[in-house]
């Protein structure tokens, strides 16, 4: 089976949605849409099942020409991060009814039932009414369904913003898995950088209705081909900081410089954009060739274990990601320290010209 997008768009009421885009899909994949909100993750996902007509180009299931099939007619599971289930029936008939519809019998129904509410422990509650359950019940109860349906698509939009952490981090590792199994291919829609990487399998990144980058989620997150990628796919976004290559030297606006070596020994003379991370930023040097910028503390945010550092760098503004709880003065000013193997080098119209050195090695 393949999923295949062929210079699809779609424009509602004169305003683009989705950007003429091509997009190929195969058999047993887990891909993950990973954007903001609005940057047309779902949009795409509509496209892809049928519940939209593109305005341009073709949807090709398996080597078909499926623009204009209706969803109904299509192997199509769908999950949002809203769920939907029948109020009027259990939750083992909810579970049931996409089975029910293709006519299978009652003991294949009774198995794949059993078995999608014990994955979902919703073991206890199949003779309940979704009304009776909590949400996080009420959304495991519709991607049970989704699992019965042995879909050959199978789109989930956020589908496990609403669980609590636990069940989410096992469900993250679980439902992959089964679908794969079932040669299913698998989407599933995010804004979390974090849980594309803890999903795997392929990425397509996605800024303002455009596919910026696709490929594989390791290689997309370490070698991101633009500035917008490599700002999609770090929470918080990458930093990023004008900078000058002259001979041998990277040179930085306050009088910081770096070799030119490694990656970036083959850069052209001339004005470029560095980019890393806000988990590469340290209060400490711990690299002996570690830059050191100065910049004035704004905010900080303490998650528990980690504290989020704001700094206003003349006029630009930074995030740190630290290890930690730290106790820092609002307002004054702080040093912060960052390794040149962490830096990515982009051209001014934001194309990659040279990842950072961790990202070639590892």
């Amino acid at each position: 089976m393949s999923l295949v997008l062929e210079g699809v768009s779609k424009v509602v009421e004169g305003q683009t949605h989705i950007y003429t885009t091509d997009l190929a899909l195969k058999s047993g994949t887990m891909n993950v849409l990973l954007g903001p909100t609005s940057s047309g993750k779902t949009s795409l996902m509509r496209l892809m099942a049928g519940l939209d007509v593109p305005n341009t180009g073709k949807v090709i299931w398996d080597g078909k020409d499926v623009t204009g099939l209706r969803v109904q007619d299509r192997g199509v599971a769908m999950v949002y991060q809203q769920f939907i289930n029948y109020p009027s029936m259990t939750v083992y008939d909810n579970i049931a009814s996409p089975m029910r519809l293709l006519k299978q019998s009652a003991a294949q129904i009774d198995a794949a039932v059993k078995k999608a509410a014990e994955l979902m422990k919703l073991g206890a509650f199949l003779d309940r009414k979704p009304l009776e359950l909590s949400g996080g019940q009420q959304q495991r109860c519709a991607l049970a369904r989704a699992l019965v349906k042995d879909a050959g698509l199978v789109l989930l939009d956020e589908p496990l913003a609403n669980l609590d952490y636990k069940l989410r981090e096992e469900l993250r590792a679980e439902i992959p898995k089964i679908f794969e199994e079932a040669g299913s291919i698998f989407v599933y829609a995010t804004t979390e950088p974090e849980e594309a990487l803890l999903l795997g399998g392929n990425t397509a990144a996605m800024w303002e209705g455009k596919i910026t980058q696709f490929g594989k989620t390791p290689t997309v997150y370490r070698q991101p081909v633009n500035a917008t990628t490599a700002r999609v796919f770090s929470d918080p976004p990458m930093n990023f900081l004008n900078i000058r290559k002259s001979g041998d030297r990277l040179l930085f606006g306050d009088g910081q410089a770096a070799a030119a070596s490694g990656t970036f020994e083959g850069l052209a003379d001339g004005n470029y954009v560095a980019g890393f991370r806000p988990n590469h930023l340290e209060l400490q040097k711990t690299a002996s060739d570690a830059l050191e910028f100065s910049g004035t503390l704004n905010v900080t945010e303490i998650t528990g274990s980690e504290t989020f550092v704001h700094l206003d760098h003349h006029g630009e503004n930074w995030v740190g990601l630290i290890h930690g709880v730290k106790d820092l003065e609002i307002g004054a000013s702080l040093n912060v320290y960052l390794d040149p193997i962490h830096i990515y080098i982009f051209a001014e119209d934001g194309t990659s010209v040279a990842p950072a050195s961790y990202a070639i090695a590892a």
